[in-house]
């Protein structure tokens, strides 16, 4: 029976905001997925962030097959005692040889351990992650197995990676944000990590850009809130039927995005990629 640690990247409040809005924080979000992949894991999890968190050493999280790091809305850049504590978190993850895999903020938070670093986006990506395309490395590496040409991908995020550390790989990119997917080798460990959100249904995207509504528009992005409200609409409807021609039309998308199968590829891939080492 597999050991995964989830270490949540929010704070108490954010997740007791996020579990209003969509009813799970990040952390149970992830949880609720390997859950379903890997039946019969033993799924703890940790927010390394919190002030009372016990801090965990390297040899503690040795005792995990896999550690991953969640989504949240955090930045990287900002001294904060929250940043440092994950950065700290991170640190421990590489050091320890455990195999991890993180998602936005978690990607986010493994680059600026490992040495590079995060900026604030000039516009933000909301909702579809759109044209991602693997890098010649991307191409023949086993995160991105299964993937095609190009692709979509939920997401949300303000903030990007802008230099990846000197032990990192590159492996996919889109128009948006040069860094999608990478591979991380550092101090030890070696980390997975995409800017997007395998792990997210429709309908939790769709909550998250209806929670930042007005960030959408001020960017740029939608003329209205209810544009936004539209788009996250449509994202319903994929909830429920993946395969409805109506919204994969309006939302400029393919079955591929709503089919859980194919959005979960990368986790998949990770785990199955865990399971031969």
């Amino acid at each position: 029976m597999p050991k995964f640690l989830v270490a949540e990247s929010e704070t108490a409040t954010e997740r007791d905001e996020r579990r209003q809005h969509a009813g799970k924080s990040s952390g149970e979000t992830y949880a609720a997925t390997l859950g379903q992949l890997r039946p019969g894991a033993e799924i703890t999890i940790v927010a390394p962030a919190d002030a009372d968190a016990t801090p965990l050493t390297p040899a503690d999280l040795a005792r995990y097959d896999a550690v991953f790091v969640t989504g949240a809305p955090l930045h990287v850049y900002q001294d904060s005692p929250e940043v440092r504590r994950q950065l700290a978190f991170m640190a421990s993850v590489f050091a320890s040889g455990t195999p991890s895999f993180g998602s936005c903020a978690g990607l986010q938070l493994a680059v600026a351990a490992a040495g590079g670093t995060v900026r604030k986006m000039e516009r933000m990506e909301a909702g579809i992650s759109r044209r991602i395309a693997p890098t010649e490395e991307g191409r023949s590496h086993p995160l991105l197995r299964g993937r095609g040409p190009c692709w979509d991908a939920p997401a949300i995020h303000g903030d990007e990676v802008e230099t990846l550390p000197a032990d990192a790989t590159l492996l996919a990119s889109n128009a948006v944000s040069e860094v999608q997917a990478v591979e991380i080798r550092h101090d030890g460990g070696v980390f997975w990590g995409v800017q997007y959100h395998p792990e997210l249904a429709p309908g939790e995207i769709a909550v998250a850009l209806r929670r930042q509504a007005s960030d959408i528009v001020d960017a740029g992005l939608a003329e209205t809130v209810d544009d936004v409200e539209r788009r996250a609409d449509q994202l319903d409807v994929l909830q429920h039927d993946a395969g409805r021609t109506t919204a994969l039309w309006a939302l400029g998308i393919d079955h591929r995005f709503a089919e859980e199968e194919c959005r979960r590829l990368e986790l998949k891939n990770f785990l199955e990629h865990l399971a031969k080492c």
